[in-house]
């Protein structure tokens, strides 16, 4: 079974940017970020396809960017003009069950 890492998060100030990593132990094929913020549930944040078709929730479309690699089985999400309100734990998911153990991203001044 594939497993999934995740990087990058961290402090950033309110209108900062950071890159999220997912590497996987193997083939991936479409994949999604989600995120959850303290006392709330877990919502999609982007997919992306094999193929590299993406969609975005509303929150985040033109600030964020999903992207892959797959050379490398490794997807990114980059983040831009961040908000208090993006703070989460983020998460990459192969669709299929499978989860990274999530990546704290706390944006605050």
């Amino acid at each position: 079974q594939v497993q999934l890492v995740e990087s990058g998060g961290g402090l950033v100030q309110p209108g900062g940017s950071l890159r999220l990593s997912c590497a996987a132990s193997g083939t991936i094929y479409k994949m999604a970020w989600y995120r959850q913020a303290p006392g709330k549930q877990r919502e999609l944040v982007a997919t992306i396809t094999s193929g590299g078709s993406t969609n975005y929730a509303d929150s985040v479309k033109g600030r964020f960017t999903i992207s892959r690699d797959n050379a490398k089985n490794t997807v990114y999400l980059q983040m831009n003009s961040l908000k208090p309100e993006d703070t989460a734990v983020y998460y990459c998911t192969n669709l299929f069950g499978v989860w990274g153990q999530g990546t704290q991203v706390t944006v605050s001044s």
